[in-house]
């Protein structure tokens, strides 16, 4: 039996690095520039679809990695580079997940690619949960879906707000209620084909952080798609919910099936993003003079910078954790993905708030790159399920109890 080793092999030592040289060589340039202009970055998307790292066949792979590590490593490295490029780059995986993770393999082979779309026109796609009464209460997501047996079609009413790529993506996924008196136990995820009339794209939000990402709300008015479009089909889903309706457990309902599959990525992309905080900030107190010394002599500095590290590490290993108990099929008996996001996305936000203040008033202008990693960060304590709704989780698995 192989020893226990934290080890990286060489292959994801490979990965790493090649990811790492493309968020420093076409990311951190372009950084600022597309923070300013808040839009999406087009052009960088197709470089990185012509060199593969944008697409289907990347996600795959990282996945047939056994330790379930290779997904951290390349968001990690791409938060790095800048958080909304990077968003811009990784938010078509959200809808990839859901469909990954309700979807039959005739599901996956059909929707995936037009996800993407190819090298010469790349696409993007997002996946619409949140509503603007139904944010963590996801049993109160109002968007419905009825089916029309005269036709198999599905016909869904509602709006989805904070969606990721909404209204701009090629192929939109969609979670709504077959059945609102199951609460969550009665909902199901639904592609949207490109071109479906009645989805319209709705406001574009203003962000504090992740401006490159296009964020906005979609509203659904009376759009018909197929009954294949159901994530899983249509006997899947009856099965599900007469088990729900004679209080029978069902398994995890379709937003919470694509967030468990994601929090230890988007653990990894929370620290990429204090890492480099981190780093710029060790970097200038090394040449930062005051009082005739480095200001890295300074034990206050050098404190907060050994306690930014120890942190960084910390949730590095929560992260990797979850990443391949994920992967091997190990049950979340702790909440050990909440965990993850968790402790990746607070130690985010104190990482880069301590960079800003190790560089004073420079860290508070445009000049230093570190305000932006700081309104960048704070999104991870709220979305893909806020601190309190992680906390949650984790107390409910460790006490067994309904916590409220």
């Amino acid at each position: 039996m192989a020893g226990f080793s934290l080890q990286l092999t060489d292959e994801q030592i490979q990965l790493r690095d090649w990811v790492h040289g493309f968020a420093r060589d076409v990311m951190r340039p372009a950084a600022a520039e597309w923070d300013e202009r808040e839009e999406t970055p087009w052009p960088i998307i197709q470089e990185a679809a012509k060199i593969g790292l944008y697409g289907f066949d990347i996600l795959a792979n990282a996945h047939a990695d056994e330790t379930g590590l290779s997904l951290c490593l390349i968001n990690e490295e791409l938060f790095w580079g800048d958080a909304g490029i990077a968003l811009s780059l990784m938010g078509t995986s959200l809808a990839v997940a859901a469909i990954f993770g309700s979807g039959t393999p005739e599901q996956l082979l059909e929707w995936v690619p037009q996800c993407f779309g190819d090298a010469s026109n790349p696409k993007v796609a997002a996946f619409c949960s949140t509503e603007p009464a139904a944010g963590s209460d996801v049993a109160a997501m109002r968007t419905r879906a009825v089916y029309d047996e005269a036709t198999d079609t599905w016909v869904l009413n509602g709006q989805k707000a904070f969606a990721t790529n909404g209204g701009i993506a090629n192929v939109h996924v969609v979670t709504a209620s077959v059945d609102p008196e199951l609460g969550a136990r009665g909902q199901a995820a639904f592609v949207i084909p490109p071109g479906t009339p009645g989805l319209v794209a709705g406001k574009k939000y203003r962000k504090l952080g992740l401006r490159a990402s296009h964020t906005a709300d979609v509203y659904l008015d009376d759009v018909r798609v197929p009954g294949s479009c159901l994530l899983g089909g249509r006997e899947k889903l009856l099965e599900r919910l007469d088990r729900a309706r004679r209080g029978q457990r069902t398994g995890v309902q379709a937003s919470m099936r694509t967030f468990e599959l994601t929090r230890p990525a988007v653990g990894a992309q929370a620290l990429g993003i204090g890492r480099a905080a981190y780093e710029y900030a060790l970097d200038y107190a090394r040449e930062r003079v005051q009082f005739g010394r480095p200001i890295i002599d300074n034990q206050a500095v050098a404190f907060a910078l050994a306690d930014m590290k120890m942190e960084l590490d910390a949730a590095r290993l929560l992260v990797w954790r979850a990443a391949w108990m994920g992967r091997t099929g190990q049950p979340f008996t702790a909440g050990e993905g909440s965990m993850s996001k968790l402790k990746a996305g607070e130690v985010a936000v104190a990482v880069t708030e301590k960079a800003v203040q190790i560089l004073g008033g420079a860290g508070y202008v445009r000049d230093h790159p570190v305000e932006r990693w700081y309104r960048d960060a704070k999104i991870y304590t709220i979305f893909e399920g806020t601190s309190e709704i992680q906390r949650l989780v984790i107390a409910r698995a460790i006490s067994g109890r309904h916590i409220t």
